[in-house]
């Protein structure tokens, strides 16, 4: 399966589409044409490859003026080519642990997993400020595949800032377990020293994660 997967996505300007748009709420020809400095039309015969393959579909977005511009998307399809910690094997122990011990035990085990999450990136950060510290954590999860961004608040003595990240590798875990998503919430409070609330924006297979701090 994920040998065909890798033949289907072997143009590499196919995977760096696929990237783009997984760090969008969609976009259109011209704008990953200007992203990825290649021609309109070079782009425009990438996403309709895409598309028929599965990876892609299109939405009519709404504009300021004018009429409503064609822009792509990722499809839920697209989600193999990011980690996934959530698979069959570590949902089935969890649940398998459940069944024998009762729902607190794999709730401990979701714990011990974000307490040792927690320690490593304590180690990690570099930082004074909460902003400081929220910069780098963004930088490491970014590396770690989270394609993670930090995002300074605008407005004259504003003092907050957010992480957005466009990939979990937690999906079919969050699903069955979602206290662990609250864990990784109070993970970023511990590693940050400041409040953060956690919010999910999602449109088709586009999917946001904004820890809002401060």
């Amino acid at each position: 399966m994920f040998l065909k997967i890798l033949r289907d996505i072997a143009k590499p300007q196919w995977f760096e589409i696929i990237i783009h748009l997984k760090q969008s709420t969609g976009m259109s020809v011209a704008e990953l044409s200007k992203a990825l400095g290649m021609s309109y039309m070079g782009i425009k015969q990438h996403c309709v490859e895409l598309e028929k393959r599965g990876y892609l579909d299109t939405w009519r977005r709404p504009k300021k003026v004018g009429r409503p511009e064609k822009a792509y998307r990722l499809t839920h399809k697209a989600d193999l080519f990011f980690p996934q910690l959530g698979n069959d094997f570590a949902l089935g122990m969890l649940d398998s642990l459940s069944n024998m011990q009762g729902e607190a035990a794999a709730e401990k085990i979701l714990f011990g997993y974000f307490k040792e999450r927690t320690d490593y990136y304590k180690k990690k950060v570099k930082g004074e400020t909460s902003q400081d510290l929220a910069a780098s954590l963004a930088k490491i999860r970014h590396s770690e595949g989270y394609l993670s961004e930090f995002i300074q608040e605008d407005g004259p003595g504003t003092a907050g800032c957010r992480i957005v990240e466009y990939h979990t590798p937690f999906g079919d875990l969050a699903g069955k377990y979602p206290i662990l998503l609250r864990m990784e919430e109070q993970m970023f409070e511990r590693i940050l020293n400041a409040p953060v609330k956690r919010m999910e924006e999602r449109a088709s297979a586009l999917v946001r994660f904004v820890f809002h701090v401060g």
